[in-house]
């Protein structure tokens, strides 16, 4: 099933083209990496689809329904919504904060799924702690047990990795994935490029509000792709769990030359 999909989207922001008839779409089950250089449309792509960027052509689609005629209440339920900002207001408990991400259980039960969802991403111990006590990595993890505890249909979630430690980072990633092959689908803009790779059924790149390449990492991240896209050279390696993408800059290895 389809849970995701923008067809022929199109979008504006202060008079510049931000989508310019994007089709993608996204299955159940399924983890699709969202990448490309900064401003090529990958948070537009996002937030479209979770309702937060107003369309002038095409449409967004949640559950196979036109995502502007769902309301609120639907909407949360097809698809849950990690943004890039992690500011949060008010110094609250990492537990109620996770909570929000449940508004309309019973607070019992909202508070018993947000304990469920920070111990996900090992972040059962922050539960008393004020968030604006926390490292920016720790606040990360918090936000990213919000958007888990909705247990929506879909995730959305925009650099959800940016500023984690390694471990950390591959830890958020096995978990996106562990959440894809339980059924839902999860669309993830990413800029690290390798990790895209070694844990995306599919990568979508983003170049100048387009859809240039949407397949397996392998048959996405090609050569002449990593070189137009990103102006990196690039070769598939072979590795003890299979191909590793190796990237470099064009700039340095026409300097080594």
């Amino acid at each position: 099933m389809t849970a995701l999909a923008l067809e022929g989207a199109t979008a504006r922001l202060d008079g510049r083209t931000v989508l310019d008839a994007v089709s993608l779409s996204i299955g159940a089950g399924e983890l699709v990496a969202l990448v490309g250089p900064n401003g090529a449309g990958k948070s537009s792509v996002i937030r479209a689809l979770a309702g937060l960027l107003p369309l002038s052509g095409g449409r967004a689609a949640l559950g196979g329904e036109d995502a502007a005629g769902l309301s609120a209440r639907e909407r949360a339920a097809r698809a849950a919504y990690l943004p890039q900002e992690r500011r949060i207001a008010w110094n609250l408990p990492a537990i109620e904060v996770a909570a929000l991400g449940a508004p309309f259980l019973a607070a019992d039960e909202a508070m018993a799924r947000a304990r469920q969802a920070l111990a996900e991403v090992e972040a059962g111990h922050l539960a008393d702690r004020g968030v604006a006590e926390m490292s920016g990595g720790e606040r990360a993890r918090v936000l990213l047990a919000r958007a888990l505890a909705t247990e929506a249909q879909a995730l959305l979630v925009d650099e959800p990795i940016a500023g984690l430690d390694p471990e950390a980072q591959l830890m958020v990633l096995e978990r996106l994935r562990g959440r894809a092959r339980a059924g839902q689908a999860v669309l993830a803009s990413l800029h690290d490029l390798p990790l895209a790779a070694r844990f995306a059924d599919r990568v979508a790149v983003m170049h100048e509000g387009r859809v240039v390449a949407d397949a397996s990492p392998l048959h996405a991240l090609t050569p002449d792709v990593m070189e137009q896209v990103f102006g990196l050279t690039a070769r598939w390696v072979e590795g003890p769990d299979g191909p590793l993408l190796s990237a470099g800059r064009r700039l340095a290895a026409a300097q080594g030359a």
